[in-house]
């Protein structure tokens, strides 16, 4: 939403999403509720509110006063029906705050309890007590589902999933098939409860597509044996008191009227009722001129079905009614085509009013279900609005989907967040390169070396140091063709998205004022840690440089050279990147010797001193954590406004302190690699006093030796994750605990861990990092002693 600078449709707005939250208590339905003070009495009490398993309640007698409102919970609480205590010889008692406003208890519950709804006793008692009602419909439950496509006819349903009230069914008689599943909202009004059509007078049958796959005997078995254990998978008939009532309709057969397809909604076409069952149904087929045309599209409608109109409709809201097949010409006259047809319009009066109020308007989005594949839900954008309908762009959908027409009362749309709450996938939208590529059309066409080729990620290369492998392998396959600069522009903002740190990422990208301009400045942001990030990234603007751009920007992020390029890498990479691991990279591509640039006056690091003296160590580290870059106006632009502009060592602190400022997440951990990074480098360039990170194991080896040895009970090798988190607890670094369990270290993967990969994976500060490792090189140097043999 922020990205797109679009609002949320309005949760209000789905009346049947509304519906299944409700947990079958409604504020104004009285209960007898025990007296606190005396839990051998009660007295009644109304709702005010639900949330959940919990009611606020009131007793009666306090009028609008809200000082002894309480909560409680319909689980523990000792809550009843109204009638319960008279039933049960229990004692009806007013409470003590309000005995004096009450002179003749028996007069007063007469009154309060004259023409007042009490709470369902299935909610207050037995197996349903305190459950959401639609937590009822568990799978395995069934129900029975009308007929939609030719006849009245239902057949039985079994749940197979129910996600927050859209129920995956299966037709009774069908084992673990898919093909002819099909997803309804438990409020749909061709969903029924057991029992339905025998009720309605409808016939029980298999409908037409799945009929000839049993013998007429097969599903009279079938039939048998479903009745028989109907008992234990029904599901309770009030859980459908809050289904739409179907109205009556005043359509007669051979009437003409404008319809969208309820399974192929995008286009509005003439349609005809072909066939009135009774007073609530009736039978629409879209038109098709065709001769050689055989079978149309036909369904089952009630006067509230959505997705008819009366004939003009189109016209009078401007939208194009799409012709029927077969028909002569583009330009469709009513008209001409009822004169054509010898039929008539359905009036005006057989539609019921279609309303404007309804909190839906364009650009909002939401969630929806994709028509063509049921199964799936979709990012929608709503791109138009009339009366009460919607226009729908569906986003991320597996195969490309028109403009969808639906209903605001539709119950394949839902509000944004939904399927997050019900732990279903919703479709990620895909990454576009933008509508902005627009403006370039005219600059590629005429000269081609302005267009950048496809751009590959190769998901088994090398990922380095900086971008997750996991983000890595579900970005896009390729990005482009297109503008050189809007293609690199989006690759690059999908690798900073890929990032363990994207701030890091993004800071590794950063233009460098100094060194020659060859291409174009664009600015790229990042998120991170709640906080965002911009900077002006240098990519280039022909195709003639874009292989040399993504292998050098590669290894500037310390990964496989061809980890994205215009190139697939298709089995083996050239780099032979497989061997590769974040440690070894050095020696093959040698990045860090390079990494010290811009290094402040003064700013030699040694590690040793850094770790011993602590009151100085904040000040130090902002040495090394200066831009290696000099900040130009365009460069970062997050940087405060009016920063001091001294001269010496001040101006020297305070350019950190905007550094700090503009890349302000990107702190302890990350200095810590730059000192380890530091360090290496120094040690091959001036074999200066600063330890090596080998160095440093060693140190910590050789205090291993001189501590306490560690006695194990068990093969660290066989820890689960449990036992890693209680040695943990067992040491001073107890509090660290937190991280293993999140992360699920177990044993082994707890032998494996090192300095600098606790540092960058934990983002710890040095010093508890050290101490971790002093305890993990403990375990190991017991696991040698006790168990390698």
């Amino acid at each position: 939403l922020e990205d797109t600078g679009a609002t949320a449709a309005p949760h209000g707005s789905f009346k049947h999403v509304d519906t299944s939250l409700q947990n079958g208590f409604a504020p104004g339905m009285k209960l007898e509720v025990a007296i606190k003070s005396d839990h051998n009495t009660y007295w009644v009490a109304t709702i005010i509110t639900t949330c959940g398993q919990l009611l606020l309640l009131r007793y009666d007698g306090y009028g609008e006063d809200r000082k002894a409102d309480f909560w409680c919970d319909i689980m523990t609480a000792d809550l009843h029906p109204v009638g319960w205590c008279e039933q049960n010889k229990k004692i009806l008692k007013v409470p003590e705050g309000i005995k004096d406003k009450i002179s003749d208890q028996e007069e007063f519950l007469r009154q309060t309890l004259t023409g007042a709804c009490s709470a369902p006793a299935n909610l207050l008692e037995g197996l349903h007590r305190g459950k959401n009602p639609l937590d009822l419909i568990a799978p395995g439950s069934r129900l029975e589902c009308q007929n939609s496509q030719d006849s009245l006819a239902a057949w039985i349903v079994k749940v197979v999933e129910n996600v927050g009230g859209r129920l995956k069914l299966r037709y009774e008689g069908l084992v673990d098939s898919d093909q002819s599943d099909q997803w309804m909202f438990y409020l749909d009004p061709f969903l029924h409860q057991m029992g339905w059509a025998t009720q309605q007078g409808y016939d029980l049958q298999p409908p037409a597509a799945i009929r000839s796959l049993k013998s007429e005997a097969e599903w009279q078995d079938i039939l048998t044996k479903v009745k028989e254990e109907e008992e234990g998978s029904s599901v309770p008939t009030d859980l459908f008191k809050d289904k739409p009532v179907i109205g009556v309709h005043s359509f007669t057969a051979s009437m003409k009227l404008e319809a969208v397809d309820p399974v192929a909604p995008f286009v509005l076409s003439p349609a005809t009722i072909v066939k009135v069952f009774n007073e609530k149904y009736f039978l629409v087929q879209i038109d098709d001129l065709r001769p050689e045309c055989t079978t149309s599209r036909s369904y089952i409608c009630h006067v509230n079905s959505a997705g008819i109109f009366p004939v003009q409709w189109s016209l009078k809201n401007g939208l194009h009614l799409s012709p029927p097949p077969g028909y002569p010409g583009q330009d469709f006259d009513w008209a001409d085509y009822l004169k054509q047809c010898g039929a008539e319009a359905a009036p005006q009066s057989c539609f019921p009013l279609l309303t404007s109020n309804h909190g839906f308007k364009e650009n909002m989005k939401l969630e929806a279900v994709n028509p063509v594949d049921p199964g799936e839900i979709c990012i929608a954008t709503v791109t138009k609005v009339k009366e009460s309908y919607l226009w729908l762009q569906l986003e991320g959908s597996k195969k490309p989907v028109p403009e969808c027409i639906v209903s605001v009362e539709s119950m394949n749309i839902f509000p944004v967040g939904w399927c997050e709450t019900n732990g279903y996938q919703l479709r990620p939208p895909r990454r576009a390169i933008g509508t902005s590529s627009v403006l370039f059309v005219i600059t590629i066409v005429i000269n081609g070396k302005y267009c950048c080729p496809k751009i590959y990620f190769n998901h088994r290369c090398f990922s380095g140091p900086y971008l997750n492998k996991g983000r890595i392998a579900e970005l896009p396959q390729s990005v482009g063709p297109g503008n050189c600069v809007l293609v690199l522009k989006e690759v690059l903002t999908l690798l900073i998205n890929a990032a363990y740190k994207p701030s890091r990422v993004l800071r590794e990208l950063q233009l460098d004022e100094d060194a020659a301009w060859h291409g174009h400045g664009e600015t790229l942001k990042a998120k991170y840690k709640g906080k965002s990030y911009r900077a002006t990234v240098e990519v280039v603007r022909t195709a003639d440089r874009v292989a040399d751009f993504c292998r050098t920007t590669c290894i500037k992020l310390e990964c496989c050279p061809n980890l994205f390029g215009p190139h697939m890498v298709l089995d083996k990479c050239s780099e032979n990147c497989s061997i590769l691991t974040k440690t070894k990279y050095t020696h093959y591509y040698g990045k860090r010797k390079n990494k010290r640039i811009g290094r402040p006056p003064g700013g030699h690091s040694n590690l040793e001193a850094g770790m011993k003296k602590t009151s100085k160590r904040k000040k130090r580290r902002k040495h090394f954590f200066v831009h290696k870059k000099k900040r130009s106006s365009t460069s970062v632009d997050n940087s405060p406004v009016g920063s001091p502009q001294g001269s010496g060592g001040e101006e020297e602190d305070d350019q950190d302190d905007i550094d700090e400022e503009s890349l302000s997440e990107d702190s302890t951990s990350e200095q810590q690699d730059e000192l380890l990074e530091e360090s290496e480098v120094s040690e091959k360039k001036s074999r200066s006093s600063s330890p090596t990170q080998s160095e440093l194991s060693h140190c910590l080896e050789l205090k291993i030796e001189v501590a306490e040895k560690l006695q194990l009970d068990s093969n660290p090798l066989e820890w689960s994750v449990a036992d890693v988190v209680r040695f943990l607890k067992s040491t001073d670094c107890a509090p660290l605990a937190r991280i293993f369990l999140d992360q699920e270290i177990d044993g082994q993967a707890l032998l494996l861990l090192t300095l600098p990969t606790v540092q960058e994976c934990m983002d710890l500060k040095l010093g508890p990092a050290i101490k971790l490792c002093h305890h993990i090189e403990r375990v190991k140097l017991a696991f040698y002693q006790q168990f390698a043999n």
